[in-house]
């Protein structure tokens, strides 16, 4: 009991730091009033909530047989929820954005909004935007391979490594919420996205090794 106490402890400190965000950088009076001002927020609490919980995803894949040894094999379970959670929030963030859009009087264009990538982007923007519309894409991948793992034989001898897609996404999605929006310069969110970055570099490079010979086995084959 005690060590899920302090595991939820530690995963609802580290979601409390996304409404602290938004409050230093909302202008609370005025941002829901109007449906543009709901949407607005909505987006940034969506993708700021699923950027925490891929984190926290992360750390748990990585070093999954130590989480169970320490805090029991529910933990596991947890972590297959938390994947559905992060897709959800991650679908609902660009959906947010569509809805904005309407409501800003651009027009409802779905496409664009989730297939409207860019080689060479006509503005900056555009390229911001494809960041977050590949690491959807990659995640989406990485989900897919997570939950047809057992369909076929291929898939279980190989579906981790369409899985490990999950870390790329994670950097992409760090670098499009940083260039799109100013909560990422923002504390508490600021601090916690230049730790978090670091970790998950970090757990890269331990893991690089392993992956290199992985992939090396697998082209050979």
């Amino acid at each position: 009991m005690k060590n899920k106490i302090i595991f939820w402890g530690i995963l609802i400190a580290l979601l409390s730091i996304v409404p602290l965000t938004l409050l230093d950088s909302v202008n609370l009076s005025t941002a829901f009033k109007l449906p543009l001002g709901i949407m607005n927020i909505l987006q940034r609490f969506l993708g700021l909530t699923a950027f925490v919980l891929m984190f926290w995803q992360l750390m748990l894949g990585a070093y999954m047989e130590r989480w169970i040894n320490k805090f029991g094999g529910w933990v596991f379970n947890f972590h297959v929820l938390n994947g559905i959670v992060i897709y959800s929030l991650t679908f609902l963030h660009p959906l947010a954005f569509l809805f904005f859009r309407h409501f800003l009087g651009i027009g409802t264009d779905p496409i664009y909004i989730f297939l409207g990538f860019c080689l060479y982007c006509r503005t900056k923007l555009d390229f911001y935007y494809t960041l977050g519309r590949i690491s959807f894409l990659l995640l989406t991948i990485g989900v897919i391979a997570g939950a047809f793992r057992k369909a076929t034989p291929f898939m279980r001898f190989n579906w981790r490594k369409f899985h490990v897609l999950n870390y790329v996404v994670f950097l992409l999605a760090g670098v499009h919420g940083y260039l799109l929006g100013t909560d990422f310069m923002t504390q508490p969110f600021f601090f916690f996205s230049i730790i978090a970055y670091l970790l998950v570099i970090y757990t890269i490079v331990r893991k690089l090794p392993t992956l290199f010979s992985t992939y090396k086995k697998w082209i050979n084959n």
